[in-house]
This record gives structure tokens, C-alpha cells and sequence, in this order.
């Protein structure tokens, strides 16, 4: 199974990060459905070029977090995820990513006002682009 996972090396998260979070998107986003069979640790590492490390490292932590499950013999599957615990996982993500922007504002010595200006900028060409048809 082909996943439309893209691993961005000029980032500065690692490469285990982006996959995860990308992963994590698509059971989430309700793109992989319950039960669906994920490629083998091996497959996925070939596939996206990195280690296998990477990839059972992304596995154990979306296993822990019970986004999916790995049945000995058969495979790693997508777990059932009921939709009020989808939608307070989403949220939380969310929140956990703008954290991080916020931190990377103050890092760069913007003010809490710049920050905020910045976020209502990008969610408005974010919904313009969103009415075009536009990601």
C-alpha cells in the first residue's frame, strides 16, 4: 500500500517526526480507515528512503498512542479510533503545533501581537485558498 507520506530533509524536524506526524494525519483525518493493513516496517523504510529504525520507531509510538496495531503474522493495521477521542486527539495536535510556532515567535523575539498577526494572515490565505479549491 502506497501512503502520500513526503519526507522534507531541508526541515529541521527529524525525518521519524515528519512521518509520524503525517501518519498520524491520515488515520486521524479519516483517510485510513479502520483495519486497513499498513505496509510492513520494511516496506514503508524502502518506500520513503530511510532506516527501518525510523519507521518502527513511528510504529511503536502510533501503537502507543492506540492510532494502530500490530497483529504477529499478519501486520500492522489501522485501530479503531472512536470520533470524540479523533477529535480530541486532533485538537490537541493542533494545539501542540501552534505551541510550537508560538515558541519559535518568542524565540525570534517577536511580540505575543506580531505572532497573532502573523496566525490571522496565514488562516486568511489559508481560507482564500481554501474557497479557490486550493490546499
Amino acid at each position: 500500500m502506497w501512503l502520500p507520506i513526503r519526507i522534507d530533509e531541508q526541515r529541521p524536524e527529524p525525518l521519524y517526526h515528519q512521518i509520524e506526524v503525517q501518519l498520524r494525519g491520515l488515520i486521524l483525518g479519516g483517510q485510513l480507515k479502520e483495519g486497513t493493513l499498513l505496509p510492513s516496517i520494511r516496506e514503508l523504510a524502502v518506500s520513503l528512503k530511510c532506516s527501518a529504525i525510523t519507521v518502527r520507531r513511528v510504529y511503536q509510538d502510533l501503537e502507543n498512542e492506540g492510532l494502530i496495531r500490530t497483529r504477529q503474522g499478519t501486520g500492522t493495521f489501522v485501530a479503531g479510533v472512536e470520533e470524540v477521542a479523533r477529535d480530541e486527539h486532533r485538537l490537541e495536535r493542533v494545539a501542540e503545533e501552534l505551541e510550537r510556532a508560538v515558541d519559535a515567535g518568542l524565540q525570534l523575539q517577536c511580540t505575543l501581537e506580531e505572532i497573532e498577526t502573523a496566525f490571522r494572515r496565514v488562516m486568511g490565505n489559508k481560507s482564500e485558498h481554501r474557497r479557490e479549491g486550493q490546499p
